[in-house]
């Protein structure tokens, strides 16, 4: 029984590691050809793409540091052994993480629509 359930989540585990496979079935010939000749590759990296992919960036890197501190909460208020002192510490540090993290998504929401509109006003 033990042995079913163990081969179910390692399949389980396994679908979530294997990444999707990207599929260009209808692909532009002309654009291709564009793209392998160097034509595009001038044109492709503009100013406000680039600052796009550096807030990114910086706005991952955030995330990750969100997560580092939930987790150090999480030990923090796990190790306490009733110690009251520890816990509002964990709380305080969760608190704060939280509301980082809802800063982070904001400034992504935020780029991502200046982003989207400002390509959309080049094209």
């Amino acid at each position: 029984m033990l042995k079913k359930y163990f081969i179910i989540s390692l399949f389980a585990f396994n679908l979530l590691l294997v990444p999707a496979a990207h599929v260009y079935a209808q692909t532009d010939l002309s654009q291709d050809i564009a793209q392998k000749s160097g034509y595009g590759s001038a044109t492709s990296n503009t100013l406000s793409e680039t600052i796009g992919k550096i807030i990114k960036a910086v706005l991952g890197l955030l995330g990750i540091i969100f997560l580092a501190l939930t987790v150090y909460a999480g030990i923090l208020w796990m190790t306490a052994a009733g110690n009251e002192e520890q816990v509002t510490k964990s709380l305080g540090i969760l608190k704060t993480a939280v509301i980082g993290l809802l800063i982070i998504i904001a400034a992504y929401s935020i780029t991502y629509f200046v982003m989207l509109n400002a390509f959309a006003l080049t094209a």
